[in-house]
C-alpha cells in the first residue's frame, strides 16, 4: 500500500477505550494487585494488566517511585482503568481490608524488592503491601480461600543472580509465595510473556477440583515417513489440544500436551512434548503413562490410521509414480485402554457425510469399547462463524452442541471436574 492510498476507516467495534476483550473467566470478580518494581522491564507492566483483565481480573497497580521512570501514572492508569498507588496513604490501599485483593503479583520483581521482602523490610508502598499480604497467606484464622497469593517474576541481570537471591528465593517458596519463571536470554532474567503470568496467577488462585491432578492431553497430527525426507500427514493442526491443555492448565492441573509436529506449537509456558512422527506419539504417551499414573488422559490427537509397509531407507526419486502399499497402524487408545484400566479417558470421533444421529451411535458404541466419554464432531457441522461443534457423549447422554475451541475445552474441564 503506498502513501497516497487512503487509508479505510477501522472496523467498528462494541469495546469501550480501555475495554478487553474477554478471553476466560479463570479471574472473573478477582481483584489483582499488580506491583511494579524498578526495573526497565517495568514498561511491560500495562501489557500485563491487560491480559490479567482478558481473564475477567480487576487489576489495580501499585508502582514504586523507580518503575515511574519507565511507565508512566496515566499509561498504568488506563491500562487498568483504576487509580494507581505510588505512596503510603490514610485509606490504607496497602492493607486493603475493605476490598481484599486474591493474589499480589510483583512483576517486575528486582533484586532489592526480593530481598526487603523477605527481610521483613516495610519502607515503600510495594514492600508494605507484600509485607501484610504475607501475614494474610500465613494467617491460620483466615478460611484458605480468602487468603491471598503472592507471585513474584524475578528481573534482572544475570551478575545480580547471587547465593543471596538464591536464599532469598528459598524463603519465599518456604512461606507459600509462587516464583514465576523468568526467561532466560542475553545473559539475563528477563520478564516472561505476560500471558505466562497470567496463567500463573490464574493458577494461583484457582479453587477447580483439577487443581494437582495429573493429566495427560494429546493434539496435533502424527505424521508416518515415507522415506527420510517425505511424511504423510493429514489436515489437522492440533490447536484444539492446545485450548484443551491450556484450559486445564489454568484450572491447577497438572497437565502435560503430547503435540504431534505439525503447523502450530504450544506456547512456551504450558508444560508439553513436540513428537515428529506417529511412532515417537506412541511410544510418548506409554512412557508417560508407565512412568506416572495419571488420573485422566484426553486423546484428541489426530493419530495416523494408516502408515506405508515399507519406508524408504534414502530420498526416493522425484517424479516417479509411487505405488505403495499401506497397512493400518496400531490404535493408540486401544492399547492404553487395556495397559492402564484405571484411567479415566476422552477420545475423539470425527465424521464426514453421515448423519447426526449416525454420529451419535458411532460415539455411542466407542463408550462401549471401554471409554468414558467421546467428543463426536462431523466436518459437516459449523458455528455461525466457521467454529468446529463437536458434542460430549458419555453413558448419561449427550451435550448440546459445543461451539468453537474454547467451548470444547471448557465443556472437557467441566466434565472432568464433576467425574473425577
Amino acid at each position: 500500500m503506498t502513501s497516497n492510498t487512503p487509508i479505510p476507516r477501522p472496523t467498528p467495534s462494541t469495546l469501550g477505550d480501555r475495554e478487553v476483550p474477554l478471553e476466560g473467566a479463570h479471574l472473573q470478580g478477582k481483584r489483582v494487585a499488580l506491583l511494579i518494581s524498578g526495573s526497565i522491564a517495568a514498561y511491560r507492566s500495562p501489557d500485563i494488566a491487560r491480559v490479567l483483565r482478558r481473564q475477567g481480573a480487576d487489576v489495580v497497580a501499585f508502582a514504586s517511585d523507580e518503575a515511574l521512570r519507565y511507565v508512566t501514572r496515566d499509561v498504568l492508569g488506563w491500562s487498568t482503568t483504576n487509580p494507581v498507588i505510588t505512596e503510603l496513604t490514610p485509606a490504607a490501599e496497602h492493607l486493603s481490608d475493605d476490598r481484599p485483593f486474591a493474589a499480589y503479583v510483583l512483576a517486575p520483581a528486582t533484586y532489592n524488592t526480593l530481598n526487603k521482602f523477605r527481610q521483613g523490610i516495610a519502607d515503600t508502598v510495594l514492600t508494605s503491601s507484600l509485607a501484610s499480604a504475607l501475614g494474610r497467606s500465613l494467617d491460620p484464622h483466615l478460611p484458605e480461600a480468602k487468603r491471598p497469593k503472592i507471585l513474584v517474576a524475578p528481573c534482572m541481570h544475570g551478575s545480580l543472580h547471587t547465593p543471596i537471591l538464591d536464599e532469598t528465593l528459598a524463603a519465599l517458596q518456604s512461606w507459600g509465595v509462587r516464583i514465576i519463571f523468568p526467561r532466560d536470554a542475553y545473559g539475563k532474567h528477563n520478564l516472561p510473556d505476560p500471558m505466562a503470568i497470567a496463567v500463573e496467577t490464574c493458577r494461583a488462585i484457582s479453587n477447580s477440583p483439577l487443581r494437582h491432578r495429573k493429566i495427560l492431553v494429546t493434539g496435533g497430527p502424527t505424521p508416518v515417513p515415507i522415506d527420510n525426507v517425505r511424511r504423510l500427514t493429514n489436515k489437522f493442526t492440533g490447536r484444539l489440544g492446545m485450548a484443551i491443555a491450556e484450559e486445564l492448565y489454568r484450572r491447577g492441573a497438572d497437565t502435560r500436551l503430547i503435540h504431534g509436529q505439525g503447523t502450530t506449537t504450544p506456547p512456551s509456558w504450558l508444560p508439553h512434548k513436540i513428537v515428529p512422527t506417529y511412532d515417537a506419539y506412541r511410544q510418548a504417551i506409554h512412557t508417560r503413562l508407565a512412568a506416572t499414573p495419571h488420573h485422566a488422559g484426553i486423546f484428541s490427537a489426530a493419530v495416523a490410521d494408516y502408515a506405508p509397509e515399507t519406508v524408504h531407507p534414502g530420498k526416493l526419486p522425484s517424479g516417479d509414480v509411487l505405488d505403495m502399499a499401506l497397512k493400518p497402524t496400531e490404535k493408540v487408545i486401544a492399547q492404553v485402554r487395556r495397559n492402564h484400566p484405571q484411567l479415566a479417558m476422552v477420545t475423539f470421533k470425527y465424521q464426514e457425510q453421515v448423519s447426526h444421529d449416525q454420529l451419535m451411535d458411532i460415539a455411542r458404541d466407542r463408550l462401549t469399547q471401554g471409554y468414558e466419554a467421546v467428543i463426536a464432531n462431523r466436518g459437516e457441522d459449523q458455528g455461525p462463524n466457521g467454529e468446529q461443534v463437536a458434542y460430549l457423549v458419555t453413558k448419561a447422554g449427550a451435550s448440546a452442541g459445543l461451539i468453537g475451541k474454547s467451548g470444547i475445552a471448557g465443556a472437557i474441564a467441566d466434565y472432568l471436574e464433576t467425574s473425577l
